[in-house]
């Protein structure tokens, strides 16, 4: 593990393995308390991501159909252009998002006229009052710090899974580099947003394990986006059994015990997914759902579910820039860190 990006540990594996095998209901109810202590529980992150740059990936993650790799039905297709993004975005905004996040299907970010036009569209964002995030693959100090200098509100960037698994699932970059990348955002003074995917075939200890690193980043994510996997046809993983919804339920709720501050995403697999369990999530702490037909290539519920489950459930859309936790009693001024009495797992019955 690399030292540079991990901060003097917070959470021992032990504690949250003990954390994640306690009674599920108990477990959701001890997160929705350290949700309301941190966020107004009546808000819900809408977000919005677009693929900019569809396709012809190098790299062989074996859930992707943007690799070009596997034999799938994404047609790769040109970089968009900037009025094309912004005009998305614009619509993206009507539709109640206040984050617009932008992917490409690159391994890495290369200077040139496709990384000018990421930045000039990142101004172009801002400039419309929204949040602006970008997943983009592993980027230098300096091309972070480019980003940051554009307005860049946020870099995604994920873990997908534990050290130990990530090899089963990705041969061409190694977990050193995405920790890397990820400390390059964070020196660049721009938000991290990190999380994995679920349900690729690895074990309770993976998800542990997971869940443990991304609680000691230095400093914690602002955002962590808990994805279910999406089989897709033509990918190695076309053939996993969906993941129980209960476990994608103790996910969320360990991620918002470990990180309090963080907002919670429900990102990929939201489609196939009970209203009923994706309620059950909002109480174990979610904060954050993104809208739209599409999450980059694969479906996602239609605007039209969504206002009606926020509806039924009383949610509200929350402000872009919102940053200040009015209800955050117990973390230290500044930091990602947790309380003291909450870096064990405490009894909960």
């Amino acid at each position: 593990m690399a030292t540079t990006t991990m901060q003097a540990e917070k959470w021992t594996l032990s504690a949250i393995a003990e954390l994640y095998d306690a009674p599920l209901l108990d477990l959701v109810f001890r997160a929705a308390e350290v949700h309301r202590r941190y966020h107004d529980p009546r808000e819900v992150q809408l977000c919005t991501l677009l693929s900019i740059k569809t396709g012809n990936c190098p790299e062989d993650c074996a859930y992707c159909p943007q690799s070009s790799r596997y034999e799938t039905e994404v047609d790769p297709g040109r970089m968009m252009k900037t009025d094309e993004v912004l005009a998305a975005a614009r619509e993206a905004k009507e539709a109640g998002s206040t984050r617009f996040c932008m992917g490409a299907a690159w391994r890495e970010v290369t200077d040139g006229r496709a990384f000018d036009r990421v930045l000039e569209i990142v101004r172009g964002v801002r400039g419309l009052g929204m949040e602006a995030c970008c997943t983009l693959g592993m980027l230098t100090e300096d091309q972070a710090h480019r980003l940051a200098e554009a307005g860049l509100s946020a870099y995604n960037h994920n873990l997908d899974t534990s050290e130990n698994f990530y090899g089963q699932i990705i041969t061409t970059r190694t977990y050193e580099d995405r920790l890397r990348t990820i400390a390059n955002v964070s020196k660049a003074g721009i938000s991290v947003c990190c999380g994995g995917i679920l349900g690729l075939g690895e074990s309770q200890l993976d998800r542990i394990k997971l869940l443990h690193t991304l609680a000691n980043l230095d400093p914690q994510p602002e955002s962590v986006p808990i994805n279910a996997l999406v089989p897709v046809e033509g990918t190695p993983l076309e053939g996993k059994p969906a993941l129980d919804t209960f476990e994608w339920i103790r996910a969320i709720a360990v991620a918002r015990i470990l990180l309090p501050r963080a907002m919670v995403r429900l990102s990929a697999g939201r489609l196939s997914i009970p209203r009923e369990a994706q309620a059950l999530a909002f109480l174990a702490g979610a904060n954050s759902i993104f809208t739209g037909e599409k999450l980059l290539t694969t479906p996602n519920p239609e605007a039209d579910f969504d206002r009606s489950l926020l509806a039924d459930l009383g949610l509200q859309g929350r402000a872009p820039d919102k940053h200040e936790c009015p209800k955050d009693r117990h973390a230290t001024a500044g930091t990602g860190t947790v309380a003291p009495e909450e870096r064990v797992a405490a009894p909960l019955a």
